[in-house]
């Protein structure tokens, strides 16, 4: 059942830094993404939204009102306005095909956040040649079933994907004794991994049986948004494949006290 995606090839459990690394840098800011990429981290989480003229901008509200300066839905403006938006009054919502093209050792975890990208995402993929360094989630079923079902129109490739939220949970209810068929199909038509929460308020959400099922079925387990080292030291125990952090540092630091930290210099050409 298992298949091979690039964007998986890693010795070890990946390091994922959520929205950039929105600790310490504004979120799905260039200045983010260049302090993860400077900390040694080459997994960059982001979101994905389209302008109204069809820009694919790495943002994550549908609206412009929490961060930036300015206010309106994303979908229902041109570019050229959302160009004038400022994430925490002093940075700029970057394009995603910018940040493809300012990170080329980096790859992406790419959370469609709305119907309306998932056509010019699609397009921006094939147009940076992107597809192996992608991984494609959302919190719709629906969503990634319109997106997979787009893949074959622009790519003969195996791109990864993660299971929508109706997956998750019949993971989490095979963890329980309940049946895998749904799993098994999803599993062999693109979806490599469940990226879910690492708990739910105080109740853990990935657990040993968890992470066990989801490796029988060949599925990666990713958990986020793990901010605190006792969590981080905890998951890690359990053998999850991936740990998405506002925190870099932290986490950088956990995974290298376990000589678990992995990271892929940039060679001369910056390429």
């Amino acid at each position: 059942m298992r298949r091979s995606y690039a964007f998986l090839d890693h010795d070890g459990p990946i390091a994922f830094a959520h929205r950039g690394g929105a600790a310490d840098r504004p979120e799905n800011s260039m200045a983010a993404f260049q302090r993860a990429v400077d900390l040694g981290y080459r997994y960059l989480e982001t979101d994905a939204h389209a302008t109204a003229d069809g820009v694919v901008v790495a943002f994550h509200d549908r609206t412009l009102d929490r961060v930036t300066d300015r206010r309106g839905t994303i979908a229902r403006l041109p570019y050229a306005e959302v160009a004038k938006a400022r994430i925490h009054g002093t940075e700029p919502i970057p394009r995603l095909d910018d940040l493809l093209g300012s990170f080329p050792e980096a790859r992406f975890n790419i959370d469609l956040k709305d119907a309306p990208v998932i056509g010019p995402l699609a397009r921006v993929l094939h147009r940076t040649k992107a597809w192996d360094r992608v991984c494609i989630t959302s919190f719709s079923t629906r969503r990634l079933e319109q997106m997979r079902a787009r893949l074959p129109l622009f790519t003969d490739k195996d791109v990864c994907m993660a299971l929508g939220p109706r997956g998750v949970m019949a993971l989490r209810a095979k963890s329980y004794g309940g049946p895998a068929a749904k799993l098994v199909r999803l599993a062999a038509t693109g979806v490599a991994c469940a990226q879910v929460p690492h708990g739910l308020g105080p109740v853990p959400f990935v657990t040993e049986s968890f992470v066990a099922q989801a490796h029988e079925l060949g599925l990666q387990v990713h958990a986020w948004t793990v901010n605190r080292r006792t969590e981080m030291e905890r998951l890690l125990d359990l053998g999850v494949d991936g740990i998405m952090t506002d925190d870099l540092l932290t986490l950088r630091d956990v995974m290298a006290a376990r000589g678990l930290w992995r990271t892929v210099p940039a060679s001369p050409d910056g390429r």
